[in-house]
């Protein structure tokens, strides 16, 4: 009998610190966890394109290198001194030779606008960007003063082109917050959203020469639902993507700077757009701030009521970002 009881007892003990241990670890798993959760990129947000409330944030007003973003302000500057896509450009010497990526246009040919939108655009050429911007004002340093006086119409702030490609210098900066602003604008503009939508097209030049473009956004075989979107890279600034993206019957944009590869660019764009749609279903969507990193869960504040959300980071790993991207 004596050993019964304690061989009972010792069960009920065993039992009770069963308990006590799930209290605890439960406990621990309801501790608000950290915004930044599993994002590599130096910088990202996530913001709804009709309203430009921020959804999601890390590091949103650290100022980064734009790289290749940066053409999407030389097209809204250039639809805005002159929307004619059908006007005619010579190719300078200047333009021909400026540093890779190019279409290959060659000093003298003769383009439209629109060809060297859809080039720059698309395939990221820096000599179209060069083309335009001289086309436009004249030189590409008078090009960037137009490019900073719109930045600054349109409340990016933290921003600074020096050129109208994104080739690295000094002083040249944005931030994630500014390009999600500039990518809202963007995709106002039909003929940019056509564009940035377009996988494939061939251009012409006015001699009848033909180039093949390829989209450098790969999400566009990915994800029918990508509207659009523009990559960058350069060493210093990383790997750098900005895109809109349809989900849930709202568009969101997703601005990302700094990504350690292309591969965690593709996925981390893809499941941000997946954690912004997730936030807006719940409680109609809560404002986001960043704070540090960890490596379990996204918190998102709802500022109205200061109840906390938690979305986990398996978004950014969900098999239909995955699927896609393999070797993109």
């Amino acid at each position: 009998m004596r050993g019964g009881a304690e061989k009972t007892a010792g069960l009920r003990i065993r039992h009770i610190s069963m308990q006590l241990f799930l209290c605890v670890f439960l406990l621990f798993l309801c501790i608000p966890a950290a915004s930044a959760a599993g994002i590599r990129s130096r910088a990202a947000v996530v913001v709804e394109a009709g309203t430009g409330r921020v959804l999601y944030a890390k590091n949103p007003d650290e100022t980064l290198l734009p790289a290749s973003t940066t053409k999407l302000m030389t097209a809204l500057v250039v639809l805005d001194s002159n929307p004619d896509l059908g006007r005619v450009v010579t190719i300078s010497k200047t333009a021909a030779h400026t540093a890779r990526t190019r279409v290959g246009f060659k000093a003298g040919e003769k383009v439209t606008v629109g060809t060297l939108l859809y080039s720059m655009l698309m395939k990221s050429a820096n000599d179209a960007a060069v083309a335009l911007a001289e086309e436009v004002a004249g030189s590409e340093e008078q090009f960037a003063v137009l490019m900073n006086r719109k930045a600054a119409e349109l409340g990016a702030t933290n921003t600074r082109y020096i050129n109208a490609n994104g080739l690295p210098g000094p002083g040249q900066q944005i931030t994630a917050r500014d390009l999600s602003n500039i990518m809202r604008e963007a995709i106002r503009h039909p003929v940019v959203r056509e564009i940035l939508a377009t996988r494939e097209a061939r251009v012409t030049t006015e001699s009848g020469k033909t180039k093949y473009i390829r989209n450098t956004n790969k999400l566009l075989w990915a994800d029918e639902d990508i509207l659009g979107g523009k990559t960058g890279y350069t060493r210093d600034a990383m790997h750098c993507f900005v895109c809109a993206g349809a989900r849930g019957g709202e568009t969101l944009i997703v601005a990302v700077l700094g990504a350690p590869s292309r591969r965690v660019m593709w996925m981390e764009s893809e499941g941000l757009l997946a954690l912004g749609s997730e936030i807006i279903s719940n409680e109609a969507g809560p404002s986001v701030y960043p704070a540090e990193s960890d490596n379990d869960t996204i918190t998102a504040t709802k500022a109205s009521s200061g109840r906390t959300f938690h979305a986990h980071t398996s978004l950014l790993r969900q098999p239909s970002v995955l699927r896609h991207l393999h070797g993109l």
